[in-house]
């Protein structure tokens, strides 16, 4: 399992949980970050053709409400829901320390080194960077098509200009600290 978003100033954590079956190939599989979109889209594809797959989310809500480690955790109670299979033991990507009712292990840098992490990476990030280019659509301006809603200089003068959106993750430090002229999309 692994998760999108964490770091993110809006929009909802992904998580992805992935069960690959013995001799899958997949060619190029890393971590979704170290990949080109192109090659993110292409194996996303060949995730979903050929692995079981399930994905969950915590909205901004949900951040701001509960703190980021919590629903980091319900996105992936939400993708373990999704799953149409009951996994034998939870490879989870980072550091954390989770509560599930299966047997877990935390890998650190597990994207890099697991397999079916790498590919529940792919899923997440490719989710989540598709909620990210619709909520343009609804926020024009934000430019979240570009930066998926992570903090970029491009991000702090739109929301320095139009305020924070209803996406936004207002009790992140970063958005409090902003001074803004508007709040033209509450």
């Amino acid at each position: 399992m692994d998760e999108a978003g964490r770091g993110s100033w809006a929009g909802p954590v992904v998580a992805a949980a992935v069960i690959l079956p013995r001799g899958t190939r997949l060619p190029g599989l890393t971590d979704s970050k170290l990949l080109s979109l192109k090659m993110r889209e292409t194996l996303f594809d060949q995730i979903m053709t050929h692995a079981q797959v399930g994905v969950g989310m915590a909205s901004h809500q949900e951040v701001d409400e509960h703190g980021l480690l919590h629903a980091t955790f319900k996105a992936y109670e939400r993708a373990l829901e999704d799953l149409d299979a009951e996994p034998e033991h939870l490879l989870i990507d980072g550091r954390d320390k989770f509560t599930f009712k299966a047997p877990h292990t935390s890998i650190i840098k597990g994207d890099l080194k697991v397999r079916a992490i790498s590919a529940a990476s792919v899923i997440a990030k490719v989710t989540r960077d598709r909620i990210m280019i619709n909520y343009e659509q609804e926020f024009p301006g934000y430019q979240f098509d570009n930066h998926k809603g992570y903090g970029t200089k491009a991000h702090q003068e739109a929301l320095k200009l139009y305020g924070p959106s209803r996406i936004h993750r207002i009790t992140y430090k970063p958005l409090q600290q902003l001074k803004w002229t508007q709040n033209a999309f509450l």
